[in-house]
């Protein structure tokens, strides 16, 4: 095991590499830049700012001096926000890793208990209503769901929030707060919920279908043992085994925000922060933020092949 996770970080450090180069190269060679988009901006000011930011200088050189700086925990210096990128990322990704933590914490829960459900009893009308409930979901797009529940829920039940992190003005603080807090993610967090329950739903109903066709389930089942015993001991441990090199994917998305549910809902993440930059051609926030997401990315993909061949003996050997 040491000797695989040795080869994998050796792998992980190339690819960051080339993954860095290309994320640079995308951006520096991209025409146009906050400086030279900003009309308030004389010529020669716009000069002395490029020479200060360093700008003019060749490709390679900025990629060099980039990356020693992102080392030594540097990712930039964001030119519209006039503050450094990690101090940005720190103000902002927590309050995505909040939705993104308990949207896929409702998102996988739901989909397990489904699949199984559905898989157990495949062709049923439950079976039925189901797929038909999740390919509406996963054809109707997420703008869409967003704008239909604020309607329902906030303008017309007046239920819920339409947006924001808290109300406008409030001073609550401490549990006042956290109160303020949940009642405001009711929303976006439904939202990410249905738009990943779908595709999720049919993997695990699939793998539970595929599992419960195995000769060791009838073995299990031709010993007597409880149905349920069956269903959630033998077959969805061997249907979640899959899934576990889906964990990879899940990383990144903690902390990289929804960029449609953040800007729908006005809630202040990185997602939103991103749109931003992009409007505003910030680079050096595009820059680390996307270096960032790489990182978890690979991350993400060595932990679930590291854990895929814990959890399976077979991998092992």
């Amino acid at each position: 095991m040491s000797a695989y996770i040795t080869k994998r970080i050796m792998y992980m450090v190339i690819i960051l590499f080339a993954a860095s180069f290309l994320i640079f190269c995308l951006y520096a060679l991209t025409p146009g830049d906050f400086i030279t988009g900003n009309i308030k901006l004389t010529a020669e000011r716009k000069a002395e700012l490029r020479e200060i930011y360093g700008l003019n200088k060749p490709v390679i050189e900025r990629y060099a001096v980039w990356m020693k700086n992102a080392f030594h925990g540097d990712f930039g210096y964001s030119l519209a926000q006039q503050k450094p990128v990690l101090t940005l990322f720190n103000q902002y990704i927590w309050n995505s890793f909040l939705l993104a933590v308990v949207s896929t914490f409702l998102t996988w829960l739901l989909a397990v208990i489904i699949g199984v459900i559905a898989a157990y009893k495949q062709y049923s009308w439950f079976d039925t209503i189901v797929m038909i409930a999740l390919f509406a979901a996963m054809s109707i797009p997420s703008f869409f769901i967003g704008l239909l529940l604020i309607k329902m829920l906030a303008v017309d039940w007046k239920w819920l929030p339409p947006g924001g992190m808290l109300t406008t003005g409030s001073s609550a603080t401490g549990l006042a707060y956290m109160k303020e807090v949940i009642h405001h993610m009711f929303l976006p967090v439904i939202v990410m919920t249905l738009l990943g329950l779908g595709s999720l739903t049919r993997y695990f109903r699939s793998n539970m279908i595929d599992v419960l066709k195995q000769d060791y389930i009838r073995t299990a089942r031709a010993k007597g043992l409880k149905e349920r015993k069956v269903l959630f001991t033998h077959a969805l441990r061997n249907a979640l085994l899959p899934a576990i090199t889906l964990i990879g994917f899940e990383l990144p998305a903690l902390f990289g925000g929804s960029l449609i549910i953040e800007k729908i809902f006005n809630w202040p993440g990185i997602g939103q922060l991103y749109m931003q930059s992009f409007t505003l051609r910030d680079y050096p926030l595009l820059m680390g933020f996307t270096l960032f997401i790489a990182i978890l990315t690979v991350i993400g993909t060595l932990v679930s092949d590291i854990l895929y061949h814990v959890a399976d003996p077979r991998v092992r050997l």
